[in-house]
């Protein structure tokens, strides 16, 4: 039982270690790729430490469990240990495809409304509250007319990534 424990612990600090070393066995078989990319992603960190650490735990479980013995633990343990490294393989690849849209620029603030909170003045600047992607963004603001604290605007330009002009807005 001492072995199948080891391996399951051993596969855990696998694992920690790849929060740490992320990438480092697909870079070494990177030029592996004689089967046309058949070992892409299987030989990660997360999928062998899956794999590793399944094999342990389960292995440990049936022979402390039952007295079919150390073959058949392996027997338990080996496809338990796939199955792992399976799921392993498959949830690492969904995290990686996900395909968000595009971070915000500057320009998605153009005719975004917001209110301000340091009052604008004439040729000078202020700050607003806008919301950009749903989020609250506080920007500095330039206006040409006089701005009172409170005011609703609506967002002109982006001058840079961190300041505005704006009009207020006109009910």
């Amino acid at each position: 039982m001492t072995w199948f424990l080891g391996l399951g612990i051993a596969g855990v600090v696998l694992l920690a270690l790849s929060l740490v070393f992320d990438g480092v066995l697909e870079g070494l078989f990177g030029g592996v790729d004689a089967l046309d990319g058949l070992f892409d992603g299987w030989l990660s960190l997360p999928v062998i430490a899956g794999f590793v650490s399944m094999l342990g735990f389960s292995g440990a479980i049936v022979l402390g469990t039952t007295g079919l013995g150390a073959v058949g633990a392996t027997a338990v343990g080996v496809p338990a240990g796939a199955a792992t490294g399976w799921l392993a393989y498959h949830l690492s690849r969904a995290l990686l495809n996900d395909r968000s849209s595009a971070a915000p620029r500057g320009d998605d603030l153009i005719g975004a409304a917001g209110s301000v909170v340091t009052a604008i003045p004439v040729g000078g600047y202020g700050e607003v509250l806008v919301h950009l992607a749903g989020q609250p963004v506080k920007l500095a603001a330039k206006s040409p007319s006089p701005v009172p604290r409170g005011a609703e605007i609506w967002v002109e330009e982006a001058l840079s990534q961190t300041a505005v002009s704006v009009r207020p807005v006109e009910r």
